[in-house]
């Protein structure tokens, strides 16, 4: 090991002995973005930059497990980037596919968390399998955010919430006193679960792009340069620390 990647280690052993007194998030949010621009300044092509990004997924929640972040949920494909070129989309559903049994065969509780209607129908019944073999002890859920939109979400909860209503035989006046903020959340892709504490998002992007919108209301946010595929150990290290050291408020 050369000088700079023994200082690296030294580094990265500190920032994660300093983190053993504070509290982590339970649950993080990533917006893993820059996949296509680090792929074009490698020279290499869109699908290859997708699947470094894919392998960068599975490597990022083996440091989440051994932080003890009980819940994480990954951006992988939102409702804007069905829009891209098929022969793109058609690489990426395979990579997410592939990706997303990693993360099942690697002891994950797999939850889908977005629009299954949006991709091919191999592909939900590849997630809904893994999410029924799910194992139930595991330490680590990963909601897997695809096909995902902060807006589509909210309006299928509300949709939901109607219909579950309506079905009860309630009336419009009934309906409309029902919904509420609790009655919203329990119809969210992540109800059951605690709101994320910590959203990051790489590439230099300082925007939230519909990721968690609800959910989002009191998290803290941490955005770096580096592209997804480039994001390191200390980097999650530093963002961490970074949360450990802020007040929150809560609107206080």
């Amino acid at each position: 090991m050369d000088d700079d990647g023994l200082l690296y280690r030294v580094y990265e052993r500190r920032l994660t002995k300093e983190l053993e007194v504070f509290e982590l998030p339970q649950h993080l949010g990533v917006i893993v973005d820059g996949n296509r621009r680090w792929a074009k300044e490698a020279g290499e092509s869109t699908e290859h930059g997708h699947r470094v990004g894919a392998a960068k997924i599975v490597e990022f929640l083996s440091w989440c497990e051994d932080l003890r972040i009980p819940l994480v949920t990954v951006w992988m494909l939102s409702t804007d980037n069905l829009s891209r070129p098929r022969e793109e989309l058609t690489a990426l559903y395979e990579i997410i596919a592939s990706t997303v049994e990693q993360i099942a065969e690697a002891g994950y509780r797999v939850r889908l968390t977005g629009t299954a209607e949006a991709l091919p129908a191999d592909v939900r019944a590849g997630i809904a399998r893994l999410q029924e073999q799910a194992a139930p002890e595991s330490e680590l859920t990963v909601n897997v955010a695809i096909g995902y939109g902060g807006r589509e979400e909210i309006v299928d909860a509300v949709q939901e919430l109607v219909r579950d209503l309506g079905q009860k035989g309630r009336s419009p006046e009934e309906i409309a006193a029902a919904i509420s903020v609790e009655s919203i959340t329990e119809h969210l892709y992540t109800r059951g679960q605690p709101d994320p504490d910590l959203i990051i998002r790489t590439s230099g992007e300082q925007r939230l792009s519909g990721f968690l919108l609800w959910q989002s209301v009191h998290s803290e946010y941490w955005f770096c340069e580096t592209y997804w595929p480039g994001f390191r150990r200390i980097d999650l290290l530093r963002a961490l620390r970074d949360f450990c050291r802020r007040e929150r408020r809560f609107g206080a």
